[in-house]
């Protein structure tokens, strides 16, 4: 029997840092963090965060939250 795969989106946050690099985090996951040195480094390791969160939030039974979206009108 094959297992079902479930593809989700996840929002993800690139913060370039003074001392170079960028912190990356998921704002839709408490805690789920990391950190690259180049943008494509950052977004290959967030993606790893992501999957081992999703994992472990599995295995102890832990909720993903809910997320949506709003558009904001600026004037």
């Amino acid at each position: 029997m094959s297992q079902q795969r479930i593809v989700q989106n996840f929002e993800v946050i690139l913060e370039p840092e003074d001392s170079g690099g960028y912190h990356v985090f998921c704002p839709a996951l408490k805690g789920c963090h990391s950190y690259g040195a180049t943008k494509e480094e950052a977004m290959e390791k967030i993606k790893e965060a992501i999957e081992l969160w999703l994992e472990s939030a599995r295995e102890l039974g832990i909720r993903i939250p809910e997320r949506g979206t709003v558009t904001v009108e600026i004037k």
